[in-house]
C-alpha cells in the first residue's frame, strides 16, 4: 500500500480558514508573513479595482466610443474574475492541503515549489511581479482618467486625493499614465525576452548539436555581436529605421529581442554540449531517432532550466534598455506612455514638479528589483546542489 504524505502539515490549523474571509489572512496568522502579505496586497488591488471600476463599468466597457466594446476592458474584467478565483483557491488550498503519495512528494516539481516557497527574497520578487502584472491587467478598472487626455487638471499639480501622483506639464494625470505605461513597458520586456530566448535557444542548441563549421560560424557571429556595446547598437538600428505610430513599438520590441539573444545562446550551447554525452542521448541515437527529434524533444527541454532563470533576469535589463531609449527620445513614440517616456517628460520640470519623473523612476526600480529577486529564487530552487 502506498504511503500518503502532505506538502505541509498533515492537518492544517483551523486558524488558516480565516483565509476564506480574506485570502492571505490564514497564511499570515500561521507565520507565513511574506506569502500572507503578498496575498493581502493582491486583495487590496482586487477590492480597489472593484470599488472604483464596477460602478462605472458601462463607461469602461465602451470607452472606445461609437458604442464599440473595448477589448482592453473585457480583458480587465476577465482578469478580475480570474484573480478573485485564484486568491480564494489559494486560501482553500492552505486550509485543506493536498494529499500526495511519497513518489509525488519527492517529484522534481514538488521539490521545486517547496524550495521556491522557502526562498524569502524569491517570494518577495514573485509577489512583486504578480502585483505589477495584475495592476496592468486591471488598469481600465483602476485608472481614473484617460492617459493621453490633456488638461484633466492644472499643470504640474502635486499629488492629492484627486490626482494620486499629481499631473504633468500637459495637465495629464500621472497615475493613469503610470498604469497604462506599465502595460507597454512590461509587454516590451516580456515579448522582447521571449524573442531573444527563442532565437538564442535555437541557435545555441543547433551550434552544440551540429558542431564543426556550423558551431564555429554561429559562435563567431555571437561573439562579434557581444563585442559591440548594446546601447550603441540599439541607437544605430533605431536611428536607421525610425518608424512612427504603433509600428514603432513593434520595432523597439524586435530590436531589443534581436540584440539580447547572445547570452541565452551561449548558455544553451554549454548545456547541450554537456547533455550530448549523457546516456539517454546515446540511447536515443542507438534507437535510430532522427536528429531533429533528439534536438527538440530531448536536448532542448533538458537545457531550459538555466534559460528560465536567465529570462527572469533579462526582463528587468530589457525594461531598462527600453527606458534608456525612451529617455533619449528614440523609444516608443508619443503620445503613448511608457515609464521611460514619463521620466523623459519629467526631466524638464524636475525642480518644479519632481513627482512627474520620480514615480515612473520608482516603478522602473521596483520592477527591475522584483524580476531580479525572482530570478535569484528560481536559480536556487532549480539548483540540485541546494536540495538538502
Amino acid at each position: 500500500m502506498t504511503a500518503i504524505v502532505k506538502t505541509r502539515d498533515f492537518t492544517a490549523p483551523s486558524i488558516t480558514r480565516a483565509g476564506f474571509v480574506l485570502p492571505g489572512l490564514g497564511h499570515l496568522l500561521v507565520g507565513e508573513v511574506i506569502v500572507g502579505t503578498g496575498l493581502l496586497s493582491l486583495d487590496l488591488l482586487l477590492f480597489w479595482s472593484a470599488a472604483w471600476g464596477f460602478p462605472r463599468i458601462g463607461e469602461v466597457l465602451f470607452s472606445s466610443g461609437a458604442g464599440n466594446l473595448s477589448i482592453h476592458a473585457v480583458i480587465s474584467v476577465v482578469s478580475w474574475l480570474t484573480l478573485a478565483a485564484g486568491l480564494w483557491f489559494t486560501a482553500y488550498r492552505r486550509a485543506f492541503p493536498r494529499q500526495l503519495t511519497e513518489e509525488q512528494f519527492n517529484s522534481n516539481r514538488e521539490i521545486f515549489f517547496r524550495m521556491l516557497f522557502r526562498h524569502k527574497t524569491g517570494m518577495l520578487g514573485l509577489f512583486g511581479v504578480l502585483f505589477m502584472i495584475c495592476a496592468t491587467l486591471l488598469t481600465p478598472l483602476i485608472a481614473p482618467f484617460d492617459p493621453i487626455a490633456i488638461d484633466v487638471g492644472e499643470k504640474n499639480l502635486a499629488p492629492s486625493s484627486v490626482y494620486l501622483m499629481g499631473t504633468d506639464p500637459f495637465g495629464r494625470d500621472v497615475f493613469s499614465r503610470l498604469l497604462y505605461g506599465g502595460r507597454i513597458s512590461l509587454s516590451i520586456g516580456f515579448i522582447a525576452v521571449t524573442i531573444a530566448a527563442t532565437l538564442g535557444t535555437t541557435l545555441g542548441a543547433l551550434a552544440a548539436f551540429a558542431g564543426g563549421m556550423t558551431d564555429k560560424l554561429i559562435m563567431f557571429v555571437t561573439d562579434a555581436i557581444l563585442a559591440l556595446p548594446r546601447l550603441v547598437l540599439l541607437l544605430t538600428i533605431v536611428g536607421l529605421f525610425r518608424i512612427q505610430g504603433v509600428w514603432g513599438i513593434f520595432l523597439i520590441v524586435f530590436i531589443l529581442g534581436l540584440t539580447g539573444w547572445m547570452g541565452v545562446g551561449r548558455i544553451v550551447r554549454s548545456q547541450v554540449l554537456s547533455l550530448k554525452q549523457q546516456e539517454f542521448i546515446q540511447a536515443a541515437q542507438a534507437l535510430g531517432l532522427s536528429p531533429s527529434r533528439i534536438l527538440f524533444w530531448h536536448l532542448i527541454p533538458n537545457a531550459l532550466a538555466p534559460v528560465i532563470v536567465y529570462c527572469s533576469l533579462a526582463i528587468g535589463s530589457t525594461m531598462l534598455a527600453e527606458a534608456g531609449l525612451s529617455f533619449l527620445g528614440l523609444g516608443v513614440p508619443p503620445p503613448t506612455s511608457t515609464w521611460g517616456v514619463m521620466v523623459a517628460d519629467g526631466k524638464e520640470v524636475l525642480r518644479l514638479a519632481p513627482h512627474v519623473a520620480v514615480f515612473p523612476g520608482m516603478a522602473i526600480l521596483l520592477a527591475v528589483l522584483s524580476f531580479n529577486l525572482l530570478g535569484d529564487g528560481l536559480r536556487d530552487a532549480m539548483d540540485p546542489k541546494l536540495r538538502g
